[in-house]
């Protein structure tokens, strides 16, 4: 299947048939559904809606036909054009208008797209919201206006730097230490909005910016996921271009990734682990992240005297319980930065921010800071089961196995040894089952990895 309905929106493949890949149809059909379930949930006789994409190839095409589908709908339309996710995000409430669409399908290769859905906060939707939109989308109960109650488009290409302005002005971004420090620094905005949006903020900070893969082109010179195997050109650069560090975006900016001075990979967990070290110093709290995320965030919290609490992978659920314990700051171990005092999202902007600001206080280069931190190491695999196997019996046989352990079920199921841990969880749309593993030397998280491998395996008769 390459096109995949969840709770948090729509995504798939560019062409092919209707139902089976994202066409102009299914883009219509799931924009319609969003704007008739706002419409229900405003309960507003007029409701306005921002829309915004980043630099895919398919951006324009699927852009216009979710922006008529909505002015159809009779919605006003804020048109923000190429943006990034958190900048939608921030603009929704600005605006104070009901929701917002990202056309984004983030990390995924060029022939992806997606539509993103938010509600008045900004934020993304829950799984019940998701769930009737779905439902709305299925039935096809869309009722469209008559042509004097049309929609209306205002076009606003403002919104990149209204978000930096946002970010520069937050109390623990120190703009004058920053340009204080001189910094050069390697950009690869995989030819997306960082692009732009990455080397304006860095340029109104002060810092010397070197641009890699930054026209917004939508053509990803490498695989657009950051992860250390799709980095060697921005690596390389660093070094020969003697900079402090390289940063790295996905297409609509919400995964931050950073280089070494040496060219070598800071580490995606550890993004939100040095963000959250400054942040805590300056005004103490409690974090959150997802059970799939680095151990070294609640050392650095227990460190502030902090308390740290791990949600269920997934975005929303990361925001719900950073709401719920007051957390000052949140997110994934996928380089996802959440700073509530700007929004509850993912944004690479207030991470890029907050890290030189701690760096250029610190005074130390950046492969100095991330050996200050504790070091785990992380082994991230997957079993493929057919599908006649009973992943849930085998979660629960695993539960049994270690009910000893310290056990969390809210999300597959988290074994946390004293010295290191496992997660498992199934997939919802093939029938696979991930395993991760964390410990203090990537030898020891490969091991127990393939211990859990071969218990799993003993259990399902594979």
């Amino acid at each position: 299947m390459t096109l995949i309905k969840s709770i948090s929106g729509i995504r798939g493949t560019i062409g092919g048939k209707v139902g089976d890949n994202l066409t102009p149809v299914d883009a219509v059909k799931f924009a319609s559904a969003y704007g008739t379930w706002l419409k229900e949930y405003s309960g507003k006789e007029k409701i306005t809606v921002v829309v915004g994409r980043d630099a895919r190839i398919s951006g324009p095409m699927i852009h216009n036909l979710v922006v008529n589908t909505l002015i159809g709908l009779g919605i006003n339309v804020i048109d923000l054009g190429l943006s990034t996710t958190p900048t939608v995000e921030v603009a929704v409430p600005l605006e104070k208008a009901d929701g917002g669409i990202i056309l984004t399908a983030s990390h995924n290769p060029k022939q992806w797209n997606a539509l993103k859905l938010l509600n008045e906060k900004g934020e993304f939707l829950n799984g019940e919201e998701g769930l009737k939109i779905l439902e709305i989308a299925e039935a096809e109960a869309f009722d469209f206006s008559d042509v004097d109650d049309l929609g209306e488009i205002m076009i606003n290409d403002a919104y990149m730097d209204i978000h930096i302005d946002e970010v520069l002005n937050l109390p623990l971004v120190d703009v004058d230490a920053v340009k204080a420090a001189k910094f050069k620094v390697v950009v690869d905005g995989v030819n997306s909005s960082g692009g732009i949006i990455i080397p304006r903020l860095l340029k109104l900070m002060g810092v010397e910016v070197v641009e890699l893969y930054c026209e917004p082109n939508g053509h990803f010179p490498h695989n657009p996921e950051p992860l250390k195997e799709h980095l060697t050109a921005i690596s390389e650069l660093v070094v020969k271009e003697k900079a402090d560090l390289g940063i790295v975006v996905d297409p609509d900016v919400d995964r931050l990734a950073f280089i070494c001075e040496d060219g070598e990979m800071f580490g995606e967990e550890y993004t939100l682990v040095a963000c959250a070290d400054y942040v805590l110093s300056k005004t103490p709290g409690n974090t959150v992240s997802n059970m799939s995320s680095s151990r070294a965030l609640r050392d650095v919290t227990n460190l502030h005297k902090g308390t740290y609490e791990a949600s269920a992978v997934g975005e929303v659920n990361v925001v719900e319980l950073m709401k719920k314990n007051n957390a000052v700051i949140g997110g994934e171990g996928n380089g996802g930065i959440i700073y509530p005092e700007l929004h509850y999202g993912r944004d690479s902007l207030v991470g890029v921010a907050l890290f030189l600001t701690h760096l250029a206080n610190k005074k130390m280069t950046v492969s100095a800071l991330r050996a200050s931190y504790p070091q785990y190491y992380m082994s991230k695999n997957k079993i493929e089961l057919t599908p006649q196997i009973d992943v849930d019996a085998i979660l629960v046989a695993m539960t049994e196995k270690y009910k000893n352990e310290d056990i969390t079920t809210i999300d597959g199921v988290k074994i946390d040894f004293a010295e290191n841990w496992v997660h498992l969880r199934k997939s919802n749309t093939e029938p696979i089952i991930r395993i991760y593993t964390e410990a203090a030397s990537q030898e020891k998280a490969d091991v127990l990895a393939l211990r859990i491998i071969d218990e799993i395996q003993a259990i399902a008769g594979i």
